[in-house]
């Protein structure tokens, strides 16, 4: 099982970033993709997910109105558009799977599978 996320970088306030999550290895219909992120000195922050097989989708409080969570099922891909950044939108961001017949989707605990995360970085 791999997860590869990419799309980090460094993006000016106001900005956008699109981040990616490439998954290999899982059947995504059976899964919850997530999203998370972790600033230096905080633990590690629920931003949203996406039931995979029906396409629901929830987010936390730091996405709601800014972030949206979108899926290629063909490309095996999850995204995150985060549109109008903030600096304190800056931390490592990782996508994760957790399988469907789980529980805990709002937190780190709910997945089995990480990827290595993407840095973003906010300026103001």
């Amino acid at each position: 099982v791999q997860l590869q996320a990419s799309g980090g970088g460094l993006a000016q306030a106001g900005g956008s970033l699109r981040l990616s999550c490439v998954v290999r290895g899982l059947t995504l219909t059976s899964y919850v993709m997530g999203w998370f992120r972790q600033a230096p000195g905080k633990e590690r922050e629920f931003v949203g997910f996406i039931r995979w097989s029906e396409g629901g989708i929830w987010y936390g409080d730091p996405a709601k109105g800014r972030f949206t969570i979108a899926r290629d099922n063909a490309k095996n891909t999850v995204y995150l558009q985060m549109n109008n950044l903030k600096p304190e939108d800056t931390a490592v961001y990782f996508c994760a799977a957790g399988a469907s017949s789980r529980v805990g989707y709002f937190q780190a605990r709910g997945y089995d599978f990480w990827g290595q995360g993407t840095q973003v970085t906010v300026s103001s």
